[in-house]
């Protein structure tokens, strides 16, 4: 399968983010905690380098625990500040207030030094899309400031959201970069629901997700499906049979059975399943 997928708004939106960040004191990037480093957009390093960082590790819930911890620290040995939540059951959205002041102490200290009091924290809010920022924002704030969506790209425009006396932030679009220059990126991403699922083969990613699931999480599928273990093509025609999923004629349905599979590891069915690994520390 080859992924690309930059809808035109979005090289208007990075454009936008770069003005906008001479507006800002803190970037909050948003990834999706299954695919850390995939769900990244390369380009906000570059933007937003001379910002504090805070990383929110979205959608813990569906990910594997020892392997968040892990890429929680990698993001700290790089510099930055790290939350782990879940948006939807506001699970971690307490400590994000306390972290954010953190990340701000050195402006804040430079803002009384110079007799500027009660000035809020200006934050970006950033991450490629179906991340969950939308959902993260209008948690925050305690009521829907924005749109949300379970589809990519429900965001098309910025809006400032006044969260309290001490903090303000600015919403964007989700963006990605103009092509994935490792189509694995373009998988993890597919997988997870970043690129819509339109434009994919989605037989062809179920067969993909269950060979990671066999090689990483073995007995996953067997416990979930009831299934001997085999190759990708003979589990998910072991899928298709256990779960009744055929066509008229009682032809079995091999696409039903993929989008079964997929849909289960997204909604977190399957277990908490981490699909990319932190790099081994030197």
């Amino acid at each position: 399968m080859h992924f690309q997928w930059y809808p035109g708004h979005m090289t208007k939106a990075r454009r936008q983010m770069q003005e906008d960040m001479k507006l800002i004191d803190l970037v909050i990037e948003l990834v999706d905690a299954r695919i850390p480093l995939s769900s990244r957009n390369p380009d906000i390093d570059e933007l937003g380098r001379q910002k504090a960082r805070l990383v929110l590790m979205n959608k813990a819930d569906l990910a594997n625990e020892g392997q968040t911890q892990r890429w929680a620290e990698f993001f700290r040995e790089k510099g930055y500040f790290v939350v782990k939540l879940d948006a939807r059951s506001k699970s971690g959205m307490k400590a994000i207030s306390n972290v954010v002041m953190e990340a701000c102490k050195e402006k804040i200290e430079r803002d009384r030094k110079r007799g500027i009091k009660n000035r809020p924290v200006r934050a970006m809010v950033v991450g490629i899309p179906n991340v969950g920022k939308s959902t993260f924002i209008n948690t925050y704030a305690g009521k829907a400031c924005t749109k949300t969506g379970n589809k990519p790209g429900v965001t098309k425009g910025k809006q400032w959201i006044r969260l309290n006396k001490n903090v303000e932030l600015l919403d964007t679009p989700g963006i990605l970069w103009p092509k994935f220059e490792d189509q694995r990126v373009g998988l993890l991403l597919a997988l997870i629901g970043s690129i819509k699922d339109e434009i994919l083969n989605i037989d062809e990613l179920s067969l993909e997700l269950i060979q990671i699931l066999k090689e990483h999480y073995p007995g996953v599928l067997a416990g979930r499906y009831g299934l001997q273990e085999g190759d990708a093509p003979e589990i998910l025609k072991q899928v298709a049979e256990n779960r009744n999923c055929v066509k008229k004629g009682s032809e079995l349905d091999y696409s039903k059975a993929a989008a079964l599979i997929i849909d289960e590891f997204r909604s977190g069915r399957l277990g908490k399943i981490t699909l990319e690994f932190p790099p081994d520390p030197r």
